[in-house]
């Protein structure tokens, strides 16, 4: 196979080990070749306008430009852009964030091993790809009610731990208001406490860890 008819691969992820067992997995491809590898979404950006990859992987959470603000950029300016997410993360709200950013794959860290290569050819032949799990999981809270920003910063400090009080001073709201949204997230999530509303929260990707 020519050099030129190989599909030229970006992978974006700030974990070494990642990178290293993406690089070692298309190394074994005769018809794949990884031009560049990126560490944040910054780099992604400025590696893609210089290689001009067909399939991007990118991670979400990085430091400096995380993986959703990098697939807007480049897909701004690359409209044709196939990008692949590539996560720890099932949970539909990243998942929803990330298509509706331009991705048009979405791919579980766990499912590297068994999934990448293929997931590579099917993009770059222009298929979208996106596991049952995750597509089971969007289609599960279609119409359901997002949760604020507000509502969503409340929740991450709830989650380490602090009383309505202590959020309240945190965020500079009266404690009335705390247990507002508190109120409202437990009826968005359908959780029976506070305890059971930051774990919905973490599993469907409303909090980032």
């Amino acid at each position: 196979m020519n050099k030129s008819d190989r599909i030229r691969v970006l992978c974006v992820d700030d974990h070494p080990l990642v990178r290293d067992g993406i690089a070692f997995a298309l190394q074994a491809e005769r018809d794949m070749e990884l031009v560049a590898e990126a560490t944040n979404g910054r780099e992604a950006v400025a590696a893609f306008r210089q290689q001009r990859p067909d399939v991007t992987l990118m991670d979400l959470q990085m430091p400096q430009m995380n993986g959703i603000e990098a697939i807007l950029a480049i897909r701004k300016e690359f409209p044709r852009a196939r990008i692949v997410v590539l996560t720890t993360y099932s949970g539909d709200v990243q998942a929803t964030r990330a298509l509706e950013a331009g991705a048009v794959g979405y791919l579980l860290k766990s499912m590297l091993r068994t999934e990448l290569i293929d997931t590579i050819r099917g993009v770059h032949a222009g298929q979208r790809r996106i596991p049952r799990e995750i597509a089971d999981e969007i289609a599960e809270h279609i119409g359901a009610d997002a949760l604020s920003a507000r509502e969503t910063e409340v929740l991450r400090v709830v989650a380490s731990g602090c009383s309505n009080k202590i959020v309240a001073d945190r965020l500079a709201i009266s404690e009335e208001t705390v247990k507002g949204h508190i109120k409202s997230v437990l009826a968005k999530l359908c959780a029976n406490d506070r305890t059971h509303a930051v774990m919905i929260a973490m599993k469907r990707g409303f909090l980032d860890a």
